[in-house]
């Protein structure tokens, strides 16, 4: 069975329809891609899987129990965690507390414990700092463990969301436009990165405008034109299709 499916999923802004009956499936342990021209609709399809937007029709499965309409909270719960195209970094925090926050679904939230100051909260505190320390080593931000993140480099700051993403110790993960603004150094990095956290098991569905990272790194390519599916395979497969090359250079290629 697979980890996620969508079928028919659609919604509606006004006259819009952003999203049009999609379908697709992504089994566990994946690098799963999303591509398509600016304004295919890849952004609101994740918006959709994740509880941001509610869908105007269709069905979304984790693990064969629906999830629509759930909200992110909900979600997270489960398992299900995402970065975003823009950057969502609380810049008046340390990287360090960013990455904290991922892990609050984990956290004994008590008021009696915090109250009393319990050793036992206090332990846990401190392991928490460890456990995002390391996340912070695992994406290769070590030297940042005692900065600021309004002092960190735009580079960095999408790889710090990825590891508070991973502070939430997630099955599924979203990743939206990860190497979005970077230069090409920093989009190797990224690149690694992702291959590293698909190492550890976890599945990826990924949106990248960079083709290049897109198909060095998926096993599946689902492919978006005015919210429609538009094609979906193996890199060679989505690379050779005469709609998907029509799409992105124009009906005369």
């Amino acid at each position: 069975m697979a980890l996620l499916e969508v079928k028919d999923l659609s919604i509606r802004f006004g006259n819009v329809r952003a999203v049009q009956d999609v379908s697709f499936s992504v089994d566990e342990g994946v690098v799963y891609s999303v591509i398509g021209p600016n304004g295919a609709g890849k952004t609101t399809l994740f918006n959709l899987i994740t509880g941001i937007y509610r869908p105007t029709a269709g069905s979304i499965r984790l693990d064969g129990k629906d999830i629509q309409g759930h909200n992110p909270c909900e979600l997270a719960a489960l398992g299900v965690a995402r970065t975003f195209q823009n950057l969502q970094v609380w810049m008046n925090m340390s990287a360090l507390e960013n990455v904290m926050v991922g892990a609050h679904l984990h956290l004994d939230s008590s008021v009696f414990k915090a109250l009393l100051r319990l050793p036992s909260l206090r332990r846990r505190d401190l392991a928490l700092r460890e456990e995002a320390a390391e996340l912070m080593a695992f994406v290769g931000l070590e030297s940042y463990v005692h900065a600021r993140a309004d002092s960190m480099p735009y580079g960095a700051l999408k790889r710090l969301e990825i590891a508070r993403a991973l502070a939430m110790k997630p099955r599924l993960l979203f990743l939206d436009e990860p190497a979005a603004g970077l230069n090409p150094k920093e989009t190797q990095e990224v690149d690694a990165l992702v291959r590293r956290v698909a190492a550890t098991g976890v599945t990826i569905v990924l949106v990248e405008h960079d083709m290049k990272m897109v198909m060095n790194l998926s096993d599946r390519i689902l492919v978006l034109d005015y919210g429609k599916r538009l094609a979906e395979g193996t890199g060679p497969e989505v690379r050779r299709n005469p709609d998907v090359i029509a799409a992105y250079l124009g009906g005369h290629a």
